[in-house]
């Protein structure tokens, strides 16, 4: 049986791209004609990803990754996807289905839009997997495991859901796609991009910041003893686990989503003032409560 698809270029062979040629490769190996994966990166970085049998091929220019690869994966920093769309578009083969692995939609998908024309075709994606561990060692076949992946077509402002299943069924490869998302464990979901960067900032944008800035607040107040840093158990350590996150990963998330952002914030700033304001009155067991039906809803979503 032929593979789903059969030369896959990784434009970006760090945690994301790593993870997802590993997490293909497992299911497009069963095929009679076992599919090639081909990197395209920093040298060192792909150099590590061969060691490790992420990817079968090296390209240092972007041209010869391209060449005849029938799924382009794109899993760079944002502003540098948008910023090689023009060179991607102008490479990648008639045959090809070109997708990104972005954390935000709408600058993407709009510049995706201007340069893409049929035959070869755009897909927005974005998996909600991750890990404060960056980096091609950090690279995990298992990591879109029972992940939502967010699927965008159409450009910046995405398609309306009754438009959804015909975009599936007018393009083989977007079809097929799905099928080797599916396959590798994640679930796909159908959204635009406005849409998808705004629910962005509230589940995973405006988490990290959170995470920074409590992890700013506890080294202030830590002392030459190393209290209270020292006396931190789990809790601490679970809500200051993406602060292991390297700047270099989230700089063009912010930048491209900072309208979303900020409203997160403000909503943030706004429920901060209000615990401040009934911390000695005895009337926070609604906002408990609140919080306690939002952590079981979120457990019951997976």
């Amino acid at each position: 049986m032929a593979p789903l698809f059969s030369r896959v270029a990784v434009l970006g062979t760090g945690l994301i791209g790593g993870s997802f040629a590993l997490a293909a490769r497992r299911v497009l190996s069963g095929s009679a004609e076992r599919a090639r994966f081909v990197g395209w990166d920093k040298p060192s970085v792909l150099e590590r990803a061969l060691a490790l049998g992420v990817i079968d091929e090296a390209r240092a220019e972007l041209p010869e990754a391209l060449a005849g690869a029938d799924l382009v994966y794109i899993a760079l920093p944002v502003g540098l996807a948008i910023e090689r769309l023009p060179e991607i578009a102008r490479h990648a083969a008639e045959q090809a289905l070109v997708t990104d692995a972005c954390s935000t939609k709408r600058a993407l998908c709009a510049a995706a839009e201007s340069h893409f024309s049929q035959p070869v075709r755009f897909l927005g994606g974005h998996p909600m997997a991750g890990s404060e561990v960056s980096g091609i060692d950090g690279a995990d076949a298992s990591l879109f495991q029972d992940a939502k992946y967010a699927l965008v077509a159409g450009g910046a402002d995405g398609a309306p859901g009754q438009e959804i299943a015909r975009i599936q069924q007018s393009d083989a490869r977007i079809a097929k796609f799905v099928r080797l998302i599916e396959a590798i464990g994640a679930r796909p979901i159908w959204i635009d991009a406005a849409t998808h960067d705004r629910a962005a900032a509230f589940v995973s944008h405006l988490p990290q910041l959170v995470s920074i800035a409590l992890a700013g607040v506890t080294r202030e107040a830590t002392d030459q003893t190393g209290l209270p840093l020292t006396l931190a158990g789990r809790g601490l350590r679970d809500a200051l686990r993406l602060a292991g996150s390297p700047y270099s990963v989230w700089r063009d998330i912010v930048l491209t989503n900072t309208d979303n952002l900020d409203m997160a914030l403000d909503r943030l700033s706004q429920a901060i003032e209000h615990l401040r304001a009934h911390l000695r009155q005895r009337e926070l067991e609604e906002e408990f409560s609140a919080a306690n039906d939002v952590y079981k809803l979120l457990h019951n979503l997976r």
